[in-house]
C-alpha cells in the first residue's frame, strides 16, 4: 500500500484487509473504559473491533503512531497500521496461541500479529508444518494466510517501546485478553504461550475467564505442560497449557529455540486438541 504523508494510523473502516472496526466502533480512552467496553462487547467480532481502536495507554499510542510516521527505511513506502492488534484466526479454535505484543515494524505495520517480522517467519513456518496454518509465511494482512483450528492473541495489543510494556499497560490491556479467552473457552483444548512474559500475562486472564489454576504457579519453560480445569459449562476434559520459547531473533540466532522445537510444540498442541 502506498503511504500517505504523516499518517499515524489507518482510520477504521477504510478498507484495510481484515480491519474488524468501523467508524462507529466505541473507543476506550482510559483503563476504566477498557473494562466497560470489553465487558459489553457484542460477541467476539465486536470485541476485536473495540480492541483495534483502543487509546487507553498514552505512552503506547504515542509510540505506535510515531513508528507509523517515521517508519523503517525498508518499509518507507508502505502505509502502517498504527493501531492495536486484535485477536486473529479461528472463531472456535482448539488451540489458542498467546504472545506478548506486536512488533513495531511487524504487526504495527501490517495490522496482524506476528505478520511481517522475523519472529512471525519462524512461527508461521512451524504452524504450517504442524497443519495449523495455510501458508508457511505471513507477510501482510491480505496475503491469504489462514489458521486451521487455531487463534493468535497478544497480552498487550500495542507495540511497546523496546518490546517492554509496563505492568500498568499490561494491566490496562488485561480486560481485552480475559474477555477473548472467555469467548473462545468453549472450544479451546490447548493454550500455547510464547515466552516468559506472555506466561506471566496469561494467568490472570485465565483466572478471570473461569479456569481453575494450580497453586503455586508453575514456572515457565519450553515444553512445560500444565493441565487446567476448564471454566464451568465448557468441556469436561482438562485444557493443556503449553510453554514455548518465543521465536525472537535472539532465541533463534543463538539456537535456544530451533525449527524442530517449535514444530514439536505445535504438533503436540494439534494432537491434544483433537
Amino acid at each position: 500500500m502506498n503511504a500517505p504523508p504523516n499518517a499515524p494510523f489507518v482510520p477504521p473502516g477504510t478498507g484495510w484487509p481484515g480491519d474488524p472496526a468501523g467508524p462507529d466502533t466505541p473507543v476506550a480512552h482510559a483503563p476504566d473504559e477498557v473494562v466497560e467496553l470489553a465487558a459489553t462487547a457484542p460477541g467476539l467480532a465486536g470485541l476485536c473491533a473495540r480492541q483495534s481502536v483502543c487509546r487507553a495507554c498514552s505512552r503506547l499510542v504515542e509510540w505506535r503512531e510515531q513508528v507509523a510516521v517515521e517508519r523503517r527505511r525498508a518499509f518507507a513506502d508502505q502505509e502502517y497500521w498504527g493501531r492495536p492488534i486484535a485477536g486473529w484466526g479461528a472463531a472456535d479454535p482448539g488451540v489458542l496461541i498467546v504472545g506478548l505484543a506486536p512488533a513495531a515494524h511487524g504487526g504495527n505495520r501490517t495490522g496482524r500479529v506476528f505478520t511481517g517480522d522475523r519472529s512471525g517467519d519462524w512461527l508461521f513456518a512451524a504452524l504450517h508444518r504442524a497443519g495449523l496454518a495455510a501458508l508457511p509465511t505471513s507477510e501482510h494482512a491480505g496475503d491469504g494466510q489462514r489458521l486451521f483450528g487455531a487463534r493468535l492473541v497478544a497480552v498487550v495489543r500495542c507495540a511497546p517501546p523496546d518490546n517492554k510494556p509496563t505492568p500498568a499497560e499490561r494491566a490496562a490491556c488485561l480486560p481485552w485478553l480475559a474477555r477473548e479467552v472467555a469467548e473462545v473457552a468453549a472450544t479451546v483444548r490447548v493454550v500455547v504461550v510464547l515466552g516468559g512474559y506472555a506466561w506471566q500475562g496469561i494467568w490472570p486472564a485465565l483466572k478471570q475467564a473461569g479456569y481453575e489454576l494450580p497453586r503455586p504457579r508453575p514456572p515457565f519453560g519450553h515444553g512445560v505442560e500444565v493441565l487446567l480445569a476448564p471454566p464451568p459449562g465448557t468441556a469436561p476434559e482438562p485444557v493443556l497449557l503449553l510453554g514455548c520459547y518465543h521465536p525472537s531473533q535472539q532465541n533463534t540466532f543463538t539456537g535456544r529455540v530451533t525449527a524442530d522445537m517449535l514444530e514439536a510444540v505445535f504438533v503436540r498442541a494439534r494432537e491434544y486438541a483433537r
